[in-house]
């Protein structure tokens, strides 16, 4: 599909750690232009930089094609850009409900809405997607339309969540080589920036790890099987024919996703060398379709032993590519690795983007 390389986005909730993290992502994107940002009432009237004051975490400067734009209050859609077709939600409401109600709300405007909440990650006619693995549950879109009458070009599709980024896609590599995982033992080691700018600050994180992180274990159990799951005239319902389970840590890392994965599967398993040869060949539609956002390679593997590590991995494939190494037969499953994706680009601002590539060579956002 030729595209226009000229569509008008808006990022809400552009202030916070995820906002800033799709503001400098979209600068020079050969697609996007971003030409409104929005936040809480508190920000709105001020230009960017004066709401975010010092509050800017990101390592280069604040685009100056942003810097002094007027800050709009996300709940003022009279306000918003006619250009826009596509907004970037980065936005956490105090309830759930009115996070999915507040989605839903820009996507009955006539909005294409990329969200990287959790609110309706676990809605049946709202497409979670990882380019490489369910391009297809797209298709949920026309379905969501006529459930919710939504103008034709109003929707909301959402990316999972970053604790399941490192390692998920191996699991497709190997359904597609004709491997079937039917169970998945995964224990995260993950970042404090995905916890945010709090946790980045919290001399009680320093030098420490934490055990449990509040609804993690569930959504990293949860998510995979909507992603494996198929359509219906209803929407997407989840797999069957895949268990996870999985523990949850925060470590003193500041990016990067780190899993210890046991994978057990429904057939055969392959020899290390063809699992290896596996994930190292494997590409998939943003590759093919060569989406501005998509690594040349998803997955990456490595062969030192202490590899992969978050500082040294984590920006592989400009931070969209999942790294994997120490790969070995499992004693109780079949085969362990450890894989490591960067949990605030491949994870949440990137991943976003990648999926509006995506809904845009399939037609969905114009």
């Amino acid at each position: 599909m030729s595209v226009e390389k000229n569509i008008k986005v808006s990022v809400l909730g552009a202030t916070g750690m995820v906002g800033q993290n799709c503001l400098r992502l979209l600068e020079n994107h050969p697609w996007f232009q971003v030409v409104d940002v929005a936040a809480s009432e508190r920000s709105s009237g001020k230009t960017y930089k004066e709401a975010v004051g010092k509050k800017w975490y990101m390592d280069a400067e604040i685009p100056d094609t942003i810097s002094n734009l007027i800050v709009r209050n996300v709940h003022d859609y009279g306000s918003i850009p006619d250009n826009v077709t596509c907004v970037f939600s980065a936005l956490d409401l105090n309830e759930k409900q009115d996070t999915r109600d507040f989605e839903f709300g820009y996507a009955e405007k006539g909005f294409a809405v990329i969200s990287t909440s959790s609110a309706n990650r676990q809605t049946i006619d709202v497409p979670m997607i990882i380019p490489e693995i369910n391009a297809k549950h797209a298709d949920v879109i026309p379905i969501q339309q006529k459930n919710r009458n939504l103008p034709s070009s109003g929707f909301v599709a959402v990316k999972p969540n970053c604790s399941i980024q490192s390692y998920i896609v191996v699991l497709e590599a190997l359904k597609q080589a004709g491997y079937l995982v039917d169970r998945v033992q995964v224990t995260t080691l993950q970042a404090l920036s995905g916890a945010g700018y709090k946790a980045l600050t919290n001399l009680d994180l320093k030098e420490n790890v934490v055990p449990y992180i509040g609804g993690e274990e569930e959504k990293t159990e949860k998510e995979p099987l909507k992603i494996f799951g198929k359509i219906t005239d209803d929407g997407i319902i989840q797999s069957t024919e895949l268990n996870v389970n999985a523990v949850c840590t925060r470590v003193p890392v500041v990016d990067g996703h780190t899993a210890v994965v046991h994978l057990g599967f429904s057939n055969e398993a392959p020899s290390l060398d063809e699992f290896k040869s596996i994930l190292s060949s494997f590409t998939a539609e943003p590759q093919s379709l060569k989406l501005p956002s998509s690594p040349n390679l998803p997955i990456l593997v490595l062969d030192d032993v202490d590899r992969p590590q978050p500082k040294l991995d984590r920006d592989s494939g400009k931070g969209m590519a999942v790294t994997v190494g120490r790969i070995a037969i499992d004693t109780f499953f079949d085969i362990r690795f450890i894989g490591l994706s960067h949990n605030t680009v491949r994870g949440a601002s990137g991943g976003a983007i990648l999926v509006a590539e995506l809904l845009i060579e399939k037609g969905f956002i114009s």
